[in-house]
C-alpha cells in the first residue's frame, strides 16, 4: 500500500474519507476556496469530475483559509455553496491548512514529492496535485492552471 492510500480526513459534513478507497483510481487534490477570484473553477472540476468519474477519477476539494481568509464559510455552508452555485458533486474535506506547521499531513506528503517554483510551499488556493492509480503523486499544476488543461495528464494516468 502506498503512502498516499493511508492517509483520512473528514468531509465536509463530517463523514471519514478514506484514502484506501482510492487505490486503483487516479485522484486529482485540490486546495479551495469559496471567495477566491479563481473560484469558478469549480465547474471545470466539475465538468473534469463528470467526464471522468466512471473511468475511475476521483477530485477531491480541500478547503483552505490561509489565502486572504478567501475560505470563510464554514463546513456545511462551503458544502452547500458550491453545490448550489458551482453544481459541485465531488468530495469536499472539512476546512484544512496546506502550509504551516498545522498542515494536513497529506499536503506535507504531497509537497514534499511535488515541490513548487522555487519552494514546496502552497502559493495560493486551487494548487492542484495529481496521484495515479498506486499513490504515487505525479504532476504538481499552479493555482491558474484551468483544470482541462489537464485532461491529456489524467486520460493517461487512467489508462495506465
Amino acid at each position: 500500500m502506498s503512502k498516499f492510500h493511508t492517509y483520512q480526513i473528514a468531509s465536509s459534513s463530517g463523514e471519514e474519507i478514506d484514502f484506501k478507497d482510492f487505490k486503483n483510481k487516479v485522484v486529482l487534490v485540490v486546495n479551495t476556496a469559496t471567495k477566491c477570484g479563481l473560484t469558478p473553477q469549480f465547474k471545470e472540476l466539475e465538468r473534469l469530475h463528470q467526464k471522468y468519474k466512471d473511468q475511475g477519477l476521483v477530485v477531491i476539494g480541500f478547503p483552505c483559509n490561509q489565502f486572504m481568509r478567501q475560505e470563510p464559510l464554514g463546513n456545511e455552508e462551503m458544502k452547500s455553496t458550491c453545490e448550489h452555485i458551482y453544481g459541485v458533486t465531488f468530495p469536499l474535506t472539512e476546512k484544512v491548512k496546506v502550509n504551516g506547521k498545522n498542515a494536513h499531513p497529506i499536503f506535507n506528503y504531497l509537497k514534499s514529492h511535488l515541490s513548487g517554483f522555487l519552494s514546496s510551499k502552497i502559493k495560493w488556493n486551487f494548487t492542484k496535485f495529481l496521484i495515479d492509480k498506486d499513490g504515487k503523486p505525479f504532476k504538481r499544476y499552479t493555482s491558474t492552471t484551468a483544470p482541462k488543461k489537464m485532461q491529456k495528464d489524467i486520460e493517461v494516468l487512467l489508462k495506465m
